[in-house]
């Protein structure tokens, strides 16, 4: 599914309105059926409504829905904002359509605003401002805001919460904005619904179909998409008949130091369930028997250094290397990872204190080999690229580091993002906040290994990886919840996540 920026909705809009062909105005009503179809579903004609309307046409559309409402048997009191006496077209003409209904207690506010009430029966419906919006909320609308986040009512946003902007929100004013139990997004996502920071004010957000055009959205360039479930069984490359171990590739895990054994194990186990068909791990003597004893079905490979990762390993034989669960920071390390660097030619993975340690010396960027995927969580991606202040400006800067460095960048988080050398971001909607546990990393650079040793190309052992590691983690919550999820819960449930893939086309 693609994310246009919200520059490009009025493009979609204007070629839906001039090809389908249809009325503004009826693509308006077709919109507030819509969302009205939406509220109906979630409150009864016993909830008063409080609808707050603003000039342009999500005015328009507030002001529909509330006509809607009314003739379903809703209670609506209607608030519609014109202090410099202009409205949008369609926005007029839906004041006027909602006049003329008796029951609905409607105001235009042109001057002084008095409040009505709003209590925790009451449903307000934002209608003030949609995706067009460039600059902060300031005055009378800053006010109106201000008031409305400070009661108790449940609040719906129509497509965005007024005062958020669709993609950046760094010069925002948080205490001007919104914040809604539920956002209905017209057609797409946006992509400021993705970050963490805006998750107060846009609530649960869901997507509403009011025909926009289709061919106009495959047509029309974006950066910017979010992974649908049917795109993965298609990935998937099927296993033949006569294949063996050594059709489905040969992989070196580097990781674990002493005390760091665990994610070793982990990332081991995760890539021999993701369909690897051999794996060897280096390992620090050390870890040697806890990961050949926890791991029996994987090789290891023992450095010369009882503690660490000391000395870089002869990769010709192997057609994936991972480097970084559990590695430390050790000087040895340090120099080993560097001397590996140099030396690895075929698909790598860097995870965890290889990420540190090159963030600790990021001229080591320069020599990586083009098209390695890099893992890294937030903070991880700061230590490689600077401090950010939002969301927002990491994810840039993680293009800005793909593109500099030839490098795929998996930014891992509610809605990882998968960032190409191109600037193509993949966002994937598998996963819960259950996954936020020590080792669940580890995991997911265990399935990378083990696609890209399969022949995967890394964009789709990317993509496909980070989808399938969060969708064991949602098996694993309905198997034991969130709470008390674990990293070997998800590991455990890698098999059934491959099978969902591999039974797609039979369900």
């Amino acid at each position: 599914m693609k994310i246009f920026p919200t520059s490009s909705i009025k493009q979609l809009d204007a070629y839906t309105i001039a090809h389908e062909p249809i009325a503004s105005i009826d693509l308006m009503e077709r919109a507030a059926q819509a969302l009205t179809d939406a509220i109906t579903k979630r409150w009864g004609a016993d909830t008063p409504v409080t609808v707050f309307a603003g000039p342009g046409n999500n005015g328009g559309d507030a002001l529909a829905v509330a006509r809607l409402l009314s003739e379903r048997g809703y209670r609506v009191e209607v608030y519609l904002f014109n202090p410099k006496g202009h409205l949008s077209e369609d926005c007029e003409e839906n004041r006027d359509r909602l006049v003329a209904l008796p029951q609905v207690d409607f105001h235009e506010v042109t001057a002084q605003f008095v409040p009505p009430q709003l209590t925790a029966e009451h449903l307000v419906v934002d209608g003030l401002f949609g995706s067009g919006l460039n600059k902060p909320l300031s005055g009378g609308f800053a006010a109106v805001v201000r008031y409305i986040n400070a009661s108790s009512a449940k609040v719906v946003a129509i497509d965005v919460p007024s005062g958020l902007m669709g993609e950046d929100n760094s010069y925002n004013v948080p205490a001007h904005i919104i914040r809604a139990d539920v956002t209905l997004s017209l057609q797409l996502p946006k992509l400021a619904f993705f970050f963490a920071e805006n998750e107060s004010y846009v609530g649960e957000w869901d997507l509403l179909d009011i025909g926009l055009s289709e061919l106009a959205i495959e047509e029309m360039d974006t950066d910017f998409y979010l992974t649908e479930n049917e795109e993965m069984p298609l990935m998937l490359k099927p296993r033949g008949r006569f294949s063996h171990k050594g059709t489905y590739g040969r992989a070196l895990l580097i990781a674990g130091s002493e005390g760091m054994a665990g994610a070793s194990v982990l990332a081991a186990r995760a890539c021999l369930r993701s369909g690897v068909g051999l794996l060897t791990v280096h390992v620090p003597f050390c870890n040697n028997s806890i990961v050949q004893t926890a791991v029996p079905e994987a090789m290891t490979e023992i450095d010369p250094n009882d503690v660490c990762f000391s000395e870089a390993a002869d990769t010709d034989d192997y057609t994936a290397v991972a480097i970084g669960p559990g590695l430390g920071k050790r000087q040895a390390t340090e120099n080993a990872l560097q001397e590996q660097i140099e030396t690895i030619q075929g698909p790598l993975v860097l995870d965890a204190d290889a990420l540190n340690l090159l963030g600790m010396h990021r001229d080591y960027l320069e020599q990586l080999p083009q098209n390695c995927v890099l893992t890294p969580h937030p903070k991880e991606l700061e230590r490689l690229v600077g401090k950010c202040q939002n969301s927002y400006e990491r994810l840039e800067k993680a293009r800005e580091l793909a593109d500099a460095a030839q490098v795929y960048v998996v930014l891992k988080g509610a809605w990882t993002a998968v960032v190409t050398p191109q600037g193509k971001v993949f966002l994937n909607p598998t996963g819960n906040a259950g996954m936020a546990t020590g080792g669940s990393g580890d995991v997911l650079t265990g399935v990378l290994l083990a696609l890209l040793a399969q022949g995967y190309e890394p964009e789709v052992a990317a993509r496909l990886g980070v989808y399938v590691h969060g969708l064991a983690g949602d098996i694993a919550r309905k198997k034991y919840g969130m709470t008390g999820m674990t990293a070997s819960d998800i590991v455990a449930c890698l098999p059934l996540a491959w099978r969902m893939l591999e039974e797609y086309d039979e369900d």
